[in-house]
């Protein structure tokens, strides 16, 4: 990595929501950004935990048996095997997940899509 890089100007780079882009790479790990908007699926990981860092807005993350609500610069990580849906009722969410290279990001029950570079 030769330059830092700009958030803003990644976010502003796309419109699509549940659509993770990748940005940087680190020790075998993809650091994707994210904009949400509304409910996803119910799915779950087998494999590895689900890591969520809100940067802008209001995320639930709704498990069975409770529900988790992270704002701006708060986490959570959801561990792997537990069904989940991220739920952005406010408005949009912007966010940062990291995971390992290669992961399906979307998890088992999820529609797939592929991660793009930012």
């Amino acid at each position: 990595m030769s330059e830092a890089i700009n958030l803003a100007e990644k976010f502003a780079s796309f419109t699509e929501h549940w659509a993770p882009r990748l940005v940087a790479s680190y020790n075998g790990n993809d650091v994707r950004i994210v904009k949400v908007l509304g409910e996803f699926v119910w799915h779950a990981h087998d494999d590895t935990d689900d890591f969520f860092l809100v940067l802008d807005g209001i995320l639930d993350i709704e498990m069975r048996d409770r529900t988790v609500t992270i704002g701006p610069g708060e986490l959570y990580v959801v561990q792997r095997g537990v069904e989940h849906r991220p739920v952005a009722r406010h408005g949009e969410v912007r966010m940062i997940n990291i995971e390992p290279g290669g992961t399906n990001n979307l998890g088992k029950g999820s529609p797939q899509r592929a991660v793009v570079q930012a």
